[in-house]
């Protein structure tokens, strides 16, 4: 499916922390579908959403490596750019990713993930997780279905 037409009629896009990461360090197979994304999200639609545990997963590795470059393009990214929007994880949250773990089997983060994007009323809900697509509260896109 074309990006264009997977973003048609989105007008909040909750995205995890993978895209983010192809899109900051310039993943080869993934990054000229993540600046195609952001660049309508630039335009003004979709908003994104994403959870304050997408900080703490792209950041992990870069203050490993004492990349700082990295660290604070993220900050910039998650916390100072208006067409995103960095949720913390509420008790409703919380609540509801304990479900979707129940229900779907998921991984802590990926439940708080989703949650987040559902709680938040995102109309999708990016991911380059395959699994996540048996998740049927929110349409979820993966990236590597998208095409330029």
């Amino acid at each position: 499916m074309k990006i264009r037409d997977a973003l048609n009629g989105v007008g909040t896009l909750g995205i995890e922390t993978a895209p983010f990461i192809y899109y900051v360090e310039q993943h080869p197979t993934y990054v000229d579908r993540m600046r195609a994304i952001f660049q309508q999200v630039n335009s003004g639609t979709p908003q994104v959403i994403t959870s304050v545990i997408t900080l703490t997963e792209v950041l992990t590795m870069p203050i490993q490596a004492g990349h700082a470059l990295y660290e604070q393009e993220y900050r910039d990214m998650l916390l100072n750019t208006a067409y995103v929007t960095t949720l913390p994880v509420s008790v409703a949250i919380a609540d509801r990713a304990a479900h979707l773990r129940a229900q779907y089997r998921l991984r802590t983060p990926d439940a708080l993930h989703v949650a987040t994007a559902i709680l938040s009323g995102c109309d999708a809900f990016l991911t380059n997780d395959q699994g996540l697509k048996r998740v049927r509260e929110v349409h979820v896109l993966v990236l590597d279905e998208l095409e330029l």
